[in-house]
This record gives C-alpha cells, structure tokens and sequence, in this order.
C-alpha cells in the first residue's frame, strides 16, 4: 500500500515539475527578439500555394532540399511557405485535408528547421477564391471551411518547435467594403482561440495577423492595432507587405526613375506601420517586398532605378526595425539551378541587410555615335562611404587622369571616353566599375548609340509588331494620344501607358509590340505615340486602328536634351475607376500604393508563360511526390522541442532526488 501510495506521490511531483518548467520556459520567449532572428526571409512563392494539381501547377518544378539548403546558405533566416487549400482538401463537413499534400509540408517545415531557419505558414490564395465573396455569400460554410484548416493544422504542428510560427490569412479582403474589418476581425479570432486551445507549444507559439489586404493605410493599420490590443496576448506579430510606390512599380504614367516621390512613399507608408506597432512593442513583418511590374517580368523596371529602390526600402525597414520577406516566385532563385537570375539584385539586397549603398542619378553614360566626346558625370548620393578605386573592364584607371571625384560626382573625361568607343559600332562599349569603401560597387555601362529608327508595320489587334533599330538604346516608357489631344489606351487618366501590359520592347527580334490590351481600348481613330528612350531621345509614330486592322506610319525623332531625365513630369495619380484591369480576378486597381496586392492573381498568368520559372524534369510528379514523402516520413519527424528535453530533464533530475531520499529512508528504518 505504502509503495502504490509512494508512486502515486511519485507522478503527482513530476507532473507539478514539468508544469512549473513549462511556465518558465513561457516567460522566456521575447516576441521581439524572436521577429529580428527572423531577419531576413524569404517566400518559397508559386509552389504550395499554386492553385491546380500540385505544387507544379505555376511552373515550378517540387520543392526540393537543395533548394532550402540554398535558401540558408545565401544568409536568409526565416521562409514563408504560402499554402492554399482550396483544391486540396475534401468538402464539409469536415473539410479534410489531404494527408499527401500535408505530408509534403511537413517536409519542407523539417527541411526548414534542420537548416536553422524560422518557419511561416498560412492560409494564402484561399483569401479571394473562396473567402471574399463567400464571407458574404456562405458565411456560416466559409467560416467553418476556415476554422477547419487551422484546427487540423494547430493540431499537426502543436509540437513543432516554436520557431514555426502560423499566419492566419494572405492579404485579405472582402467584397463589401463596409463589412472587411468586421470580417477580418471574426476569422481572426476564430483563428487565434483555435490555436491558442489546441495544447502543446500552441499556448505560445508566435502568430502571425495582417492588416486588410496587407495594406498600410491608416484605417487598416488602426483595425489591426485595435484587434491585438483586445487579444492582450505578448506573442503576436502584424504583419503587411509593400511592392512600393505603384506607378514606379508597374512603370506607368511617367515614373520611370525611383524620385524623391517614389522614396517618399516608402517614408510614409513605413513611418505609419512603425507609429501604430512600435509603441506597443508589436513586431512588425513585411511578409512581401518587391515590384509588381516583376508579375510581367524583371526588367520592366530599369536595373539602375530598380537597384536603389530595393537599396532605400531595406535601409528604411531596418531602420524602423521591421523583418523584411522577399517575395520570390521562381523568378529570383531558380528552382533547379539554384542561382539567382540577377546577380546583380541579390548582391544588392544582401549588401542592403548589412549597410547602405552609394547611390548614383544613373548606372549609364549614353554617347551618340558621330557626336563629339566630352566629359561626362555621374552624381551620387555617397551615404557617408568613399571611393577607392575605379575600373574599366577590370583594369585599375588613374584618378585625376582619368576622372575626377568632387563632394557629390564623378566626372569620367573625354580622353577615357574616347579612347573605349568603336566610332563604327552601337551598343555597349565598356563598363565602369565603382568600387567603394562599402556597400554596393556600382557598374557604369559605356554605350555608342543612335537614334533608334521606326519602320512602317501592318498589322491586327492580336498581333501588331514594329521593326525597330535600337541601335543601342533602350526604351523607357511610351506615350499614346488622339489627334485631339486626348488619352489614347488603357489607363485613360495618364498618357504615359504601363510598360509591357501594352507596349514590350523586343531587343533580340528587334521590334516594339504594340500588345491587345492597349488595342482593346483604343478607338478606331488615328493615335499618336512618342517612344521615350533612356539615352534621352524621343521617337513619334502614328497607327491608325480601323476594326482589328492597324497600319503603323514612323514620324519625327526628338534629339536627347543635355542633362535631362527621360521622362516626362509626372501624371497625376490615377483614378480607381479609370484604371486597368489585368488580373483574374476582374476588380478596380486600386488608387496609388493600394495596389501592391495584384501581384497574387498575376503570378498565375506570369507562370502559365513559364517567362521565369525554371522547368521541372520529374516525368511523374505524382510519384516522385509520394516517394518522397516516404522516405521522410520515418527518417526526419521533427525531435521533440527544447521546452519538452528540458521537461524530461528535470523530472529525471526530480525523481533521482526523490530516489536517493527513499533510500536514506529506508536504510535509517531498517537501521
């Protein structure tokens, strides 16, 4: 009796132990060191939030360990894995999710955590395919659809290491303006009481919550603000994303170069998140960073002008201390070759977690051929770093000689100039590298032009292309008007169209594209274009568009005016209702920054091109799926988390102690 009872007292002391561990090991947890060791991520995009088959559905090929391995060893320290479920779970009321397609999942979080790095998941393209309306529509069946995603996901992950922390939704928004917050509010909570009751580590584990649509606008700001402050909870980080200044980050209406407007943008979107966050000690994560003129693809966006938004957005964010997500889709990081399309990019966003960059007013020096050479400057904002050296093609040039440094420029001299060009030949010359004390070294690139030639062309709405000579130049935006002087195309408030979703430069095949959307909008009428190109110079051309037929006249070039940008001032910012639609989902672009969320809807569109995805070489995806999953299910489950050893560990330390004193006890008794 007197052993049973000793046993009994036994367990009751270890339970006691392992709970009084427990709770210590909750107070430990900072929220806000935990989000800065997050810094920086990055997002495994267009793979598990795909929506079709599988995970190859975008273009992708399947996510593989190299690729996180990859991910680590480039120096990022969190991933966000999108996930939609709509396609892959079983209708209510259960709503069950496939085990293969979790299995898969659960992969990729173990691959993550074996290589140090912190984990985000969360409910992401299932915010506009089935929740936007439906919260209006079906809202008893969305909010059980929903609340039954988290509960089998709390309940998967409940012992996974903290370092996997849950999102609730991507960028969500809904159809009725007046009732978003309302229910943004409800599927939170749901989310949050699912979580924080599902046992395990879930008491604790950092969640994740956005603003609507992810958006910084200050009744968003204020909602989200308000709905952490109620939970009263020290665990929670808010999350939204930025793709920057929206006529710059789609090249419309004139804004060509990242200006002060568009550095602007980044000041006072950022200032309001960190005003609303940072006195509560809320951390804060832009879950996505880029442009969305990527969603077409890269080079929309001119290297230079791309180059330095990237660089002033991470020193603004991590001046302001928020973690920073790059938004990658396939297009950054190849999926099968493991390196990165612009290495010039990547350089320049992982110099930017460290230091700032000297920035320059631009990356080029254009010389027209048959012109006389002379001296030309690049200024620079030098952000407290010095030259060292400079270089052309490798080899070291002589400073005074050469070229000369004042407070704010460099002045490269006629004689270099001179000396690099082929009289006889366009394009690129040389490059300048700018080598500096710290931070980015910029590339100069030397190049002979001409004025690029037009030709006449015929063609249909569907398909209408003009020869174009670029003779070296580069185009930089396109303006369209009717004879009478009004806007011609989509995008009927600014004359300056969107560059690629109606006009795309072709260099290889020599042409300029004129694209069906600009068509689609354009009446039968005569319209006037001018081509602007980044050497300064402007090319008029005339079509005339008559039912689906288009006839194309050249017209008069405009010499390059001397120290002047390419584009015109600034149109004012558009109109919602006026401005184009390009993505699946047919709504209104929203007014100026609003837009940084279309880039979801055109990821499908981008990767049914395959235009940056890399292909996958698997015969048999089903297969290969399940054999992977397979081989990981017995091999590589997740070890019990740091909280649990420590448990184990002192409730053996617990009962040794209780051993040792049964024994002395027993030995005075026997005595």
């Amino acid at each position: 009796m007197k052993a049973s009872l000793l046993k009994v007292l036994l367990l009751v002391l270890f339970l006691l132990s392992t709970t009084s561990i427990m709770t210590f090991a909750e107070e430990e947890i900072d929220i806000e060191d935990y989000a800065q060791n997050m810094q920086p991520g990055w997002n495994l995009g267009n793979s598990y939030d795909a929506v079709g088959e599988d995970e190859t559905a975008w273009g992708n090929p399947f996510v593989t360990k190299a690729l996180i391995q990859k991910v680590a060893a480039e120096g990022f320290r969190s991933i966000r894995i999108p996930i939609t479920f709509d396609q892959r779970m079983a209708a209510g009321p259960d709503y069950t999710i496939e085990q293969d397609f979790l299995n898969r999942i659960d992969q990729t979080i173990n691959w993550a955590l074996e290589e140090g790095l912190y984990v985000m998941i969360n409910v992401h393209h299932d915010s506009w395919i089935w929740m936007e309306n439906g919260m209006e529509t079906d809202h008893d069946n969305t909010v059980k659809r929903y609340r039954a995603i988290w509960t089998q996901l709390a309940d998967r992950y409940k012992n996974y290491s903290t370092k996997v922390m849950f999102e609730s939704i991507n960028e969500p928004r809904f159809a009725v303006e007046e009732n978003e917050q309302q229910h943004l509010d409800e599927l939170n909570e749901a989310f949050y009481q699912i979580v924080r009751n599902s046992g395990g580590s879930n008491d604790i584990r950092p969640l994740v919550l956005p603003t609507l649509d992810t958006g910084q606008e200050p009744e968003k700001l204020d909602g989200l603000s308000q709905f952490i402050s109620e939970l009263n909870d020290p665990n929670i980080i808010a999350t939204v994303h930025y793709y920057g200044f929206w006529p710059f980050s789609v090249n419309i209406a004139g804004y060509t170069r990242f200006n002060e407007e568009v550095k602007q943008d980044i000041i006072d979107n950022f200032d309001r998140v960190y005003n609303t966050f940072a006195p509560h000690n809320i951390p804060v994560v832009i879950g996505e960073y880029g442009l969305l003129g990527f969603d077409r693809h890269t080079g929309v966006i001119q290297q230079g002008e791309k180059l330095k938004f990237f660089e002033y957005m991470l020193h603004y964010a991590q001046e302001k201390g928020f973690v920073h997500m790059l938004w990658d889709n396939g297009q950054h990081l190849g999926r099968t070759s493991l390196e990165w399309a612009d290495p010039e990019l990547i350089d320049m966003i992982q110099t930017s977690w460290e230091t700032r960059s000297a920035l320059p007013n631009e990356n080029f020096i254009y010389l027209k051929k048959g012109e006389k050479i002379t001296d030309k400057t690049i200024s620079f904002e030098f952000n407290s770093h010095t030259i060292n050296q400079i270089l052309l093609d490798g080899e070291l040039l002589r400073a005074a000689e050469d070229y000369t440094v004042s407070s704010d420029a460099v002045t490269f001299h006629q004689e270099l100039l001179a000396s690099v060009v082929d009289p006889n030949q366009t394009g690129n010359q040389a490059t300048l590298t700018v080598d500096f004390s710290g931070g980015f070294d910029w590339d100069i690139d030397i190049i002979n032009y001409q004025t690029p030639l037009l030709e006449d062309a015929v063609g249909t709405t569907e398909s209408f292309q003009i020869p174009t000579a670029f003779d070296g130049d580069q185009l930089a935006t396109m303006e369209a008007y009717y004879p009478d002087g009004s806007i011609a195309g989509p995008q009927n408030w600014t004359g300056f169209k969107e560059f690629d979703y109606t006009f795309s430069p072709n260099y290889e095949n020599r042409t300029i594209e004129l694209k069906q959307n600009f068509f689609q909008e354009v009446n039968d009428s005569e319209v006037q274009l001018t081509f602007h190109f980044w050497s300064g110079e402007k090319v008029d051309y005339t079509i005339v568009k008559n039912g689906t037929s288009i006839e194309g006249t050249s017209g008069q070039s405009t010499p390059a005016p001397p120290e002047k940008d390419t584009e015109k001032e600034p149109e004012p910012k558009p109109d919602p209702e006026d401005s184009n639609d390009e993505t699946e989902k047919e709504e209104d672009v929203p007014e100026g920054i609003d837009d940084e969320d279309k880039h979801l809807e055109r990821n499908n569109e981008e990767n049914e091109k395959n235009e940056k995805t890399e292909d996958s070489e698997a015969p048999n995806k089903e297969t290969q799926t399940k054999e992977q999953t397979t081989d990981f299910i017995e091999e590589q489950r997740l070890p019990d988390t740091a909280t649990q050893q420590y448990n184990f560990l002192f409730g053996g330390i617990i009962l040794l102690v209780l051993g040792i004193g049964l024994f002395i006890w027993r030995r005075k008794k026997i005595i």
